[in-house]
């Protein structure tokens, strides 16, 4: 008998109900607002391109010390939330000076469901990550979503000033790796993700949950 998940439906109903995620935009440091680019109500695009070599629609200038920079949308979305009133004053870095209303896609609704119901390995420092040597056999062989971890078992190995300390599962029960979020030697942020893993149980719901939103949500 197939085992239910509640809490999955309910994210999965959240999102049905309402497919968007918020973006603020900040300061990235402390400066003028001298002109916004855009109005309440507007549609941004984020960056495009195969490498993303088109920078996204511009949003505000800001100056420090006469030197301008223009801000960006970093994601596509509708502008909501803007602070008219910086206009011409002097602001703090990290100041939120507007929102945008981004529609999740089907892959990023995925990726919703998937952060929230998998046990995510971060990153305990802000360091190089490489699969531990057997790790990345198996998954060559067998590939995401088919290879099993167990308590006790190393996954990676974290490198940092020339030193290499391993990471081993801490957390009790059985696994299957379910997805990568790093790639390996790449320069991780502390706390950022790096490996999804699913409880074996737990798979055939979660694959059920995925399949559903594959069906209600055009791919992009």
């Amino acid at each position: 008998m197939e085992i239910e998940y509640p809490e999955l439906n309910l994210l999965l109903q959240k999102f049905r109900a309402n497919p968007y995620k918020i973006y603020p935009v900040f300061t990235p440091h402390t400066g003028y607002i001298k002109e916004f680019k855009v109005k309440e109500g507007d549609l941004v695009k984020g960056p495009t391109g195969k490498w993303l070599e088109k920078p996204g629609s511009p949003l505000f200038i800001l100056e420090r010390e006469k030197n301008t920079k223009i801000i960006r949308a970093q994601i596509s979305g509708i502008v909501q939330n803007l602070k008219m009133e910086f206009l011409n004053k002097f602001v703090e870095a990290e100041s939120c000076v507007l929102e945008i209303k981004h529609q999740l896609s089907q892959e990023e609704i995925i990726s919703e469901i998937l952060l929230s119901a998998l046990y995510i390995i971060k990153a305990p420092e802000t360091a190089r990550y490489v699969l531990s040597p057997s790790l990345a056999l198996k998954l060559e062989k067998e590939g995401i979503g088919k290879v099993k971890v167990k308590t006790g078992d190393e996954l990676l190995i974290m490198t940092f000033m020339k030193r290499e300390t391993p990471i081993y599962l801490s957390q009790e029960g059985d696994f299957v790796i379910y997805r990568l979020y790093f790639t390996p030697f790449q320069l991780i942020q502390k706390d950022q993700p790096l490996i999804g893993l699913c409880l074996e149980e737990k798979l055939p719901y979660l694959e059920k949950i995925v399949k559903k939103i594959k069906k209600e949500w055009p791919s992009s």
